[in-house]
């Protein structure tokens, strides 16, 4: 699988592949700190994230149909086959020709995750829902027919890059959250492909789509410098001025410098509120799990006392009333 190189910027993945490993050129304090918060800097109604303001808006789509291309061994050289959607921030692609044919006949859903989420099928089985409907009724068509409805393949696609050590490729199966498994898990499923973008996998991918890896060593960058000490303002200050010594996404990160420290600031605020989110839900679930225990205790021993209580004839009334157990529970012993 190669990735087709054209002299037109919209229609390439880069200008030559790059290796697994992220440049190392260093970013001078010459340049100076950019300006972290910069409003009315750019011309936008919400924040997006960082990876679908760099694959999901229409002045990007060459990057994104690079990015199609490296996931699906595919060549195709003319950015405005693609048509993009969005749904609370998810992105999702429909390749079509001159005449709105589908291309492959795929509906393509695209998720970025900074941090681990079994429950990735769930989420895009809903979000698919809603595609497909979206899908039918642009397309007029008629689910009460006796004919098969056709419609274009699933295929959803998570972008990791969180903290959590995980595999290069995980696949992520509804079947997995079945209170009662079914005894084949075929018969009901859902899948999310989950891709690990961290530093040191999926270097294939990586070289076949520049912007892809591009953006994988801006986000290692950010974290390696929080690693080292930085306050966040400062590791994303320094991580921009790196990716724009190094011309990183053909000088996007130059020319939206504001943007980009503003969407990464905005990302890694919260992160950490989904970290403390996590941690003190863990902690409450602690106590939770303690109270519960010691409530456990009480009973088993309000129940020993009570037996003990009845082998030497005690009167039921009065074993309820010291032990704290009910009439009932004490003539069921």
């Amino acid at each position: 699988m190669t990735v087709n190189d054209t002299e037109e910027r919209g229609k390439k993945c880069g200008k030559k592949l790059v290796p697994p490993d992220c440049p190392q050129k260093d970013t001078s304090e010459a340049d100076g700190q950019a300006e972290l918060s910069a409003p009315g800097s750019y011309n936008r109604q919400y924040q997006d994230r960082l990876f679908k303001a760099i694959f999901g808006r229409e002045e990007h789509k060459h990057w994104l149909l690079s990015l199609y291309n490296a996931l699906n061994g595919s060549s195709y050289t003319d950015p405005s086959a693609i048509e993009i959607n969005t749904i609370e921030g998810i992105i999702y692609v429909t390749m079509k020709n001159d005449i709105s044919f589908l291309i492959d006949s795929q509906l393509n859903l695209y998720e970025q995750q900074s941090s681990y989420n079994p429950n990735m099928p769930l989420r895009g089985l809903m979000y698919f829902a809603e595609l497909y409907q979206k899908h039918l009724t642009r397309q007029d068509r008629d689910l009460f027919t006796t004919a098969t409805v056709k419609i274009p393949t699933p295929n959803f696609v998570v972008f990791y890059n969180g903290s959590r050590r995980m595999p290069g490729v995980t696949k992520l199966r509804l079947s997995d959250a079945f209170e009662v498994p079914p005894e084949t898990a075929g018969d009901f499923e859902w899948t999310a492909t989950m891709l690990n973008i961290n530093s040191g996998y999926n270097k294939t991918l990586f070289q076949k789509c520049k912007p892809l890896y591009h953006y994988s060593c801006y986000v290692d960058r950010v974290k390696k410098n929080v690693r080292s000490g930085m306050t966040k303002e400062k590791a994303v200050s320094e991580a921009v001025n790196f990716a724009i010594q190094n011309d990183f996404l053909d000088g996007y990160f130059k020319l939206q410098k504001a943007e980009v420290l503003n969407m990464s600031l905005t990302e890694f605020d919260q992160e950490a509120y989904d970290r403390h989110r996590f941690n003190e839900g863990k902690e409450v679930g602690i106590a939770e799990g303690i109270e519960k225990g010691l409530a456990e205790g009480r009973r088993d021993n309000a129940l020993q006392n009570a037996r003990n209580f009845k082998y030497k004839n005690i009167p039921v009334d009065i074993i309820a009333e010291c032990t704290g157990l009910t009439i009932e529970q004490v003539n069921a012993l």
